[in-house]
């Protein structure tokens, strides 16, 4: 299994460095969107913007997830990147949601299912933004370590883009953080 891109799009925070400064000092938690119709959100959705992380070190754009529903319920994930060589990193994953039907809390596994007893495995996927179309949203963990952008499309209004992060700000997010990912031919 490669260890690649988007794999917290879904992946462990538990495994990555501590949490963020901002986490510990007392900001108020997280706040996720209020529901989430998991059907409405599985396709194809395209990187906008991330923080850095380990997993993604060697992505330098292209980066897509794609997500859909399983017969058990679950969610199968498919995140891919392109890397500097021109090849494509692929990670298979699968989450499950957390709570209700209506959860906007998920878990995301990467490792392989014979593991997937072990807590250490499963990754938190908040989403804490999406517009009403689920053409634009934002995911996030707890401890603000991790944060992607994810549109249906490539590119985004950059009025509508202003707003999001003017709202993921709000949340406490450090932004000076997010980076770009590169998209297009």
């Amino acid at each position: 299994m490669k260890p690649v891109l988007l794999a917290a799009l879904l992946s462990a925070s538990l495994l990555a460095a501590p949490a963020a400064a901002q986490a510990g000092s007392g900001a108020r938690p997280l706040a996720t969107i209020p529901a989430l119709d998991v059907k409405r959100y599985m396709g194809t959705w395209y990187e906008i913007a991330r923080f850095p992380n380990y997993f993604q070190k060697k992505c330098v754009g292209f980066t897509t997830a794609t997500y859909s529903v399983r017969e058990d319920g679950r969610v199968d994930v498919v995140n891919r990147c392109r890397r500097a060589d021109g090849g494509t990193d692929t990670a298979n994953g699968v989450a499950r949601q957390l709570g209700g039907a209506s959860s906007p809390k998920l878990e995301v596994r990467f490792a392989p299912a014979i593991l997937s007893w072990l807590p250490l495995v499963w990754g938190d996927y908040w989403v804490i933004d999406l517009d009403p179309g689920y053409q634009l949203a934002a995911v996030s963990e707890p401890k603000r370590e991790y944060l992607w952008i994810l549109s249906r499309t490539p590119t985004v209004d950059p009025a509508v883009y202003d707003a999001l992060l003017g709202r993921l700000r709000a949340q406490g997010l450090d932004l000076n953080r997010l980076m770009p990912t590169k998209q297009g031919q």
